[in-house]
């Protein structure tokens, strides 16, 4: 493409005083090659102002289709966003934020900050003139609650699309209703798979999903989408699979983590023999296993090679690290990763990728209450996308720790996130947006009915949600927490009843992906405290980020439902216990291994060996399904929690006490015990004398549910009935119908006085 400084149709906007240089910036970027063809269409094809870009990781869209809209707000003649306003980046991860504006940056010769710049959860780096900022889609959602029309925003780039994360799903659907307002709006979507005519007829305005469910059409048709060819080099793929299986009752399998790491540390050896720029790329599914890996690596890698971990939970300026090149005449690289270097950013300098083939996604278990994030097999797309990292500026190889097999029964693509997650937060967002439970708004796919309407309820609960499901003042206070609505509920509540320090400590403790080691929250939580743990930093900043929230709002709930006194050693249990009420677990009598029953009614074991085993009161944070020993037989594991008194349990979960007489007919006769519960978890149980009215509901419901048969006729009474039934089949009235069900309908007329006797 040769670059121009006239605004002829199809030129971009480039080497202009003020503007961003695209030839220069482009340089070795395959991308580049596009940058005409988008130029024009954003300027006249389709609906103006919207496009899809599909192009593979790697190519260099996220570098450079963001200053072309820069270029274009500003260009006579070419403009489509009138106006010098900022063009706003969605990334969906922290990291590949600040790495994207980073890049941009220095390739633009400016300071971070400056022309190009990001803002991120507890992180700002932007100013009155930057152009391009580069944010998560969080921050994006709250500016739109703030500012339905964006009025300070020229253009909006949703990039990796194709993850299908809740929030990204959400700005699709929201800014496509923007765009019906303000038509000068641009909105470009960036995918790296071959999903792209799905999000063209979304933000086009030609969503046929949306409009089955109501949502306007503004007819204006598909967007267009611009493509790229892959930019990659040759690629050996090589299969080695491990002789023990990834997963096992407690997640992903020691002896399958030490084979990764084996076989990472051999590959890369080799690789190094042949070519020492060679630097490497271990795919694993969370933080943990990344820690483990990588510290078995520091052990069995070639000497001097540098190991460095990559994950939401390390400090800025590691994952910074992580992700720049290697050093001129630095040590080879073994990176270990999360999916976060999947698509959404790219390591320079790998030519080696080992893949797991494991990735941790949301998952949500309607019948037993729980969700939280569960391992699985990535999909084939994102074993792809994992590949193809090994091959961006060279030959490379990719080694897969597992058959082609397991590979061919994978997913094609992932799972969208709002068909498994837990939707509360989606939920309040959607209230404070004005579509309760997604009411007409165009989503490239429909939340499911049940986890919506689940969602809503406990919205109801929280008090953020009227009866008609329009968000009320609080409501719109927790949706300006950057939490789950239950932990914003509990930051507020919480603050009152521990303080707001210790309120913020559990909640940013309890937001995060942080694994407690015997399901103890409160070890964890004393780890931090000691700034031992790598994500010390983070959680820090977190913590004073939500103490300002919670010392600013915490007037809103009113007085706490907990009014005791509480220690410290007992707070981490009463904020969990105010976020999570349906999660207060009492323990189950019995030896052998520790089993609770979950206020909701879910019965769950503690790993062997937690310290927790020994209290009978727990406030659970996570619980999910489990198999094996320490599921005790339960078929769900307590990943984390937090000890808690009876009173505190019984103050905290307030509302799923109980008080009632429940009476039982059996032999014969009828017994009644007083039984008060908290939920599913019996606090104590008298035998009290049951009146008429409980004797008689007692006896209707064993009989529904048992038969007539359970009163026990005599063969008198039982020949008398049958002659009736022939009399009123064969003659009718005045003979009564005393078929099982006309009995049961009029108990109270031929059954009531042997009733009260029963009682």
């Amino acid at each position: 493409m040769t670059p121009s400084n006239s605004p002829a149709a199809g030129a971009v906007p480039t080497a202009i005083p003020g503007r961003f240089d695209l030839g220069t910036i482009g340089t070795g970027l395959a991308f580049a090659a596009s940058l005409g063809e988008l130029a024009e269409v954003l300027r006249a094809g389709g609906p103006a102002g919207t496009a899809v870009v599909q192009a593979p990781p790697g190519t260099g869209k996220t570098t450079l289709v963001p200053p072309l809209l820069a270029n274009l707000a500003s260009t006579p003649g070419l403009a489509s966003i009138p106006g010098a306003l900022r063009v706003v980046v969605t990334q969906p991860r922290r990291v590949a934020a600040r790495a994207a504006a980073r890049r941009l940056a220095a390739l633009d010769g400016t300071q971070v900050g400056d022309r190009v710049g990001y803002t991120v959860r507890g992180e700002r780096k932007a100013g009155p003139g930057t152009l391009v900022e580069f944010v998560t889609p969080g921050i994006l959602l709250r500016r739109l609650l703030d500012d339905p029309g964006l009025e300070t925003t020229g253009a909006v780039i949703l990039d990796e699309v194709h993850e299908r994360g809740l929030e990204t799903d959400l700005l699709l659907g929201m800014l496509r209703e923007v765009r019906q307002l303000r038509g000068d709006l641009s909105l470009v979507a960036m995918s790296a798979t071959l999903d792209a005519p799905r999000f063209a007829a979304l933000i086009g305005g030609a969503a046929p999903h949306a409009t089955a469910r109501g949502a306007a059409d503004d007819g204006g048709g598909p967007a267009p989408v611009v493509d790229c060819p892959s930019a990659l080099y040759p690629l050996e793929v090589q299969w080695a699979p491990a002789a023990v299986p990834r997963l096992d009752g407690r997640g992903v399998a020691r002896g399958f983590l030490d084979h990764v790491a084996d076989t990472a540390a051999g590959a890369h050896a080799a690789g190094v023999s042949r070519d020492p720029g060679t630097d490497a790329l271990v795919f694993v599914p969370g933080a943990w296993e990344v820690s483990y890996v990588a510290a078995r690596l520091r052990g069995r890698a070639a000497s001097g090679t540098e190991v460095l971990e990559l994950h939401g939970q390390v400090s800025p300026a590691e994952q910074d690290r992580a992700v720049s090149g290697r050093r001129q005449g630095g040590p080879a690289r073994i990176i270990v990763s999360t999916d976060l270097a999947e698509s959404s950013l790219t390591v320079p300098g790998v030519r080696l990728v080992i893949d797991s083939g494991l990735t941790r996604e949301p998952r949500r278990d309607a019948n037993r209450g729980m969700s939280g994030l569960v391992t699985v097999s990535c999909s084939r797309a994102s074993a792809e996308q994992r590949a193809g990292r090994a091959a961006r500026q060279g030959p490379g190889r990719v080694v897969r720790c597992y058959d082609q097999k397991s590979y061919g029964a994978a997913p094609a693509h992932v799972t969208p996130e709002i068909n498994v997650a837990d939707l509360t937060g989606a939920a309040l967002t959607l209230a404070c947006w004005g579509s309760p439970g997604g009411q007409g708004l165009a989503l490239p796919d429909a939340p499911p009915p049940a986890a919506m309407a689940e969602a809503i309820e406990v919205l109801r609960e929280l008090g953020a949600v009227a009866a008609d499901g329009h968000p009320t003042g609080l409501g719109r206070t927790l949706a300006r927490v950057p939490a789950d609505p239950r932990l914003a509920r509990a930051l507020l509540d919480g603050a009152v009843a521990v303080g707001h320090h210790a309120a913020a400590e559990v909640v940013a403790l309890v937001a995060g992906d942080q694994r407690a080691p015997g399901a103890d929250l409160t070890r964890v939580l004393s780890t931090l405290r000691g700034g031992r743990e790598p994500a010390a930093r983070r959680w820090a900043e977190d913590v004073r980020r939500l103490e300002t929230i919670a010392r600013k709002e915490s007037a809103a709930v009113g007085p706490s439902v907990v009014t005791a006194p509480v220690t410290s050693a007992e707070s981490p249990g009463v904020v969990v216990a105010l976020a999570f009420p349906d999660r207060v677990a009492r323990r189950v009598p019995g030896d052998g291994p520790a089993r609770y029953l979950l206020s909701s009614g879910t019965r769950a074991g503690l790993p062997a060996g937690s310290p927790l085993s020994g209290h009978e009161w727990l406030a659970v944070a996570e619980v999910s399904r489990a198999a094996g020993r320490d599921a005790a037989g339960t078929g769900a594991l307590i990943r984390s929690a937090a000890p808690l008194t009876a009173d505190l349990a019984q103050a905290a979960a307030r509302h799923l006490l109980s008080d009632a007489v429940e009476a039982k007919f059996s032999q014969g006769r009828v017994t009644a015990r007083r039984e008060q519960r908290l939920g599913a978890i019996s606090l104590s149980s008298t035998p009290v004398r049951p009146s008429p009215a409980e004797g008689r509901t007692a006896v209707a419901r064993a009989l529904s549910e048992e038969g007539l048969g359970t009163i026990g006729w005599s063969t008198a009474a039982d020949a008398l009935r049958r002659r009736l039934a022939l009399l009123h089949r064969e003659l009718g009235a005045p003979w009564p119908d005393v078929s099982e069900r006309a009995l049961l309908a009029a108990l109270d007329t031929w059954l009531g006085p042997e009733l009260e006797k029963m009682a």
